[in-house]
C-alpha cells in the first residue's frame, strides 16, 4: 500500500501546483490585456471658456458686463461670466485710459491686472496696494466696490 499513498500524494501535489500555475498564468493574461487594452479616445470639444471673475457675483459681473456693453462695445450676452469677449472690451479701456500695453486678447495676465490697478486706485474704487499685477484680496475688494456701482448704475 505503501506505493499507491506515495502515488497518491505525487498526483495530489501534482494537481495543486498545476492549479496554482494556473491561476497565476490567467491572472497574468489577463493583467497583461487590461493593460493593453486599446483606450477610447475622447472626441468631445476641449475647448473651454476662460472666466475670470476675480471674486464677483455673478450679479456683480452682469454689472459690469451691462457696463462693457454701453461704453467699451461689448457685444456678447450679460451672463455674469467675465470670460474672454468681457475682458476684451475690458482691455480696450484699461488700453485707452489705464497704461494697458498688451494685445487686446482677453486674457488676464498680469498687464491687464496692473492696469486694472491703475483704473481702480486713480478713479476713487478704493485701491490703495501696490501696481503689481497679482489680483489679490485689495484688489478683489476694489473690483467688487467698482462692480456694485455698475450694478446701480447700468
Amino acid at each position: 500500500m505503501r506505493p499507491n499513498v506515495m502515488a497518491r500524494t505525487l498526483v495530489s501535489l501534482t494537481a495543486v501546483v498545476g492549479i496554482a500555475a494556473g491561476a497565476l498564468a490567467g491572472a497574468s493574461t489577463s493583467f497583461a490585456a487590461s493593460e493593453s487594452a486599446p483606450r477610447q479616445a475622447v472626441t468631445a470639444d476641449a475647448s473651454v471658456l476662460a472666466v475670470v471673475n476675480l471674486g464677483l457675483s455673478t450679479n456683480q459681473a452682469k454689472g459690469v458686463q451691462r457696463w462693457l456693453r454701453a461704453e467699451w462695445d461689448y457685444n456678447d450676452s450679460i451672463d455674469g461670466q467675465l470670460g474672454t469677449d468681457s475682458w476684451k472690451a475690458f482691455q480696450r479701456h484699461l488700453k485707452a485710459h489705464h497704461g494697458y500695453g498688451g494685445s487686446i486678447d482677453g486674457i488676464v495676465g498680469s498687464g491687464t491686472v496692473s492696469a486694472l490697478q491703475r483704473f481702480l486706485k486713480n478713479n476713487g474704487w478704493g485701491y490703495a496696494g501696490e501696481i503689481d499685477g497679482q489680483a489679490g484680496p485689495q484688489t478683489q475688494a476694489a473690483f467688487k466696490t467698482f462692480a456694485n456701482w455698475c450694478v446701480n448704475n447700468y
